[in-house]
């Protein structure tokens, strides 16, 4: 039975580095960060479905579940969002995910809505949720 405890102790040892893998596992949720759009969209399985990010996007960190939705996705731009992605509706959904790089207040009163994200801006870029809500990703244009 001296197994337990060297489990336990192994287990406590890899939380206190901050190991991400365990906390993964533990929250069911996973944290990515990308430099710039080229990285995200070379390494991050599911950036099709963020093809709204504008070109100039970098320092971009996404929390997601570990079985894909929900997400949530933050980072620097200076660009507006494109017309033909996105579409300024009111907010009726809020992001699932917290982290300390997102905004702290979220509850605005409008966002866009780009397929099934809803998105709004911060001081220095871009912050989205997925899903939103079914009202936000009518308003969104087609594909």
């Amino acid at each position: 039975m001296r197994l337990l405890p060297v489990a336990a102790a192994a287990i406590l040892a890899l939380s206190l580095t901050g190991c991400s893998a365990v906390t993964d596992l533990i929250h069911n949720e996973t944290a990515s960060d990308f430099d710039d759009l080229k990285a995200f969209e070379e390494d991050w399985p599911r950036a099709s479905s963020a093809a709204w990010l504008p070109a100039d996007a970098e320092a971009i960190h996404v929390r997601e579940s570990t079985g894909g939705d929900p997400a949530i996705i933050g980072f620097r731009s200076g660009s507006p969002l494109d017309p033909t992605e996105c579409a300024e509706t009111e907010r009726l959904s809020g992001p699932s995910f917290a982290a300390d790089w997102a905004p702290d207040d979220v509850y605005v009163d409008d966002v866009f809505a780009c397929g099934d994200w809803a998105v709004m801006a911060t001081d220095d870029g871009w912050f989205g949720w997925t899903p939103s809500a079914p009202g936000e990703q009518e308003v969104a244009p087609a594909p």
